[in-house]
């Protein structure tokens, strides 16, 4: 299945993709669908009210996680450009709802930074309640996969150590347009190409079988920190092509179109405006 939250003219819906269509799931998004137990029987059977794919305006697949955890340095060539070693243990980083926008918004480019970077993300979206999962309950809670564009203020990045700051500027952050179930793409551990392009010029492309660490893992490994519930988003991280690495750096500007794709999950196809 392919799932969205819609945006309409009375709130938010979880949606399911049928043909030209988007069937309304009963739930206001797929947070609230992904809490209740037997989910994925009840979208798959559900006969709701419809609207047209065509125009749809698409909210951030879960508008308010209670987490999103990012992992950094998972791609090996992304490493290497980076100019760092490969990591014994992920590197993790948080943003927050606010963060978020839909697939199809503008990324509006703060007047505070100079240094607007892409990064194209598979993301795991979480259907279950884990905590400390094995290698089977983090499998089993994995409701799906989205795209993210994981935004980045390198000049902000970089004032410290601690990434945080550069990654979680308010409405910046594109996800989506759907989560697509483990089913339609291969399993709990997908082979997808990603790729990031800016006004059509190829940026990054890679494939999510060259992660050191898989989504099956990280979900073991968060879930060993902290209680993962349904609706929270996991990043995976980026793959090379990143605009800071580049020599001469490039950086996103107002009147840019970046467009962040995943094979089998669709794309986030963003303009970037100025604040």
């Amino acid at each position: 299945m392919k799932l969205a939250t819609l945006r309409t003219a009375d709130g938010t819906r979880a949606v399911r993709l049928d043909g030209d269509v988007l069937v309304d799931l009963g739930h206001a998004g797929l947070g609230e669908l992904f809490a209740e137990d037997g989910w994925q029987d009840r979208a798959a059977a559900a006969t709701g009210i419809t609207y047209p794919v065509d125009g749809a305006d698409f909210a951030p697949v879960v508008p308010n996680p209670s987490k999103v955890i990012c992992v950094g340095h998972n791609y090996t060539n992304h490493i290497k450009e980076m100019g760092r070693d490969l990591p014994v243990y992920p590197t993790l980083f948080p943003k927050f709802a606010e963060t978020l926008i839909g697939a199809h918004d503008d990324i509006v480019k703060p007047a505070e930074t100079e240094a607007l970077d892409w990064e194209v993300e598979l993301a795991v979206v979480i259907g279950k309640e884990v905590r400390r999962a094995d290698e089977e309950q983090a499998a089993e809670a994995i409701a799906g996969f989205t795209v993210m564009n994981d935004i980045s203020a390198r000049d902000w990045q970089f004032r410290t150590i601690e990434w945080t700051q550069g990654k979680i500027w308010e409405a910046t952050t594109p996800v989506g347009p759907y989560v697509v179930t483990p089913d339609e793409v291969g399993g709990v551990r997908p082979a997808l190409e990603v790729k990031t392009t800016v006004d059509g010029e190829v940026m990054q492309r890679d494939d999510t079988g060259t992660l050191l660490f898989d989504p099956v893992f990280l979900v073991q490994y968060i879930s060993t920190v902290i209680t993962l519930r349904p609706g929270d988003i996991i990043a995976t991280g980026t793959p090379a092509g990143v605009g800071n690495a580049r020599d001469p750096k490039i950086f996103l500007l107002p009147g840019h179109t970046v467009v962040t794709e995943i094979t089998g999950l669709g794309a986030c196809v963003n303009k970037v405006v100025q604040a």
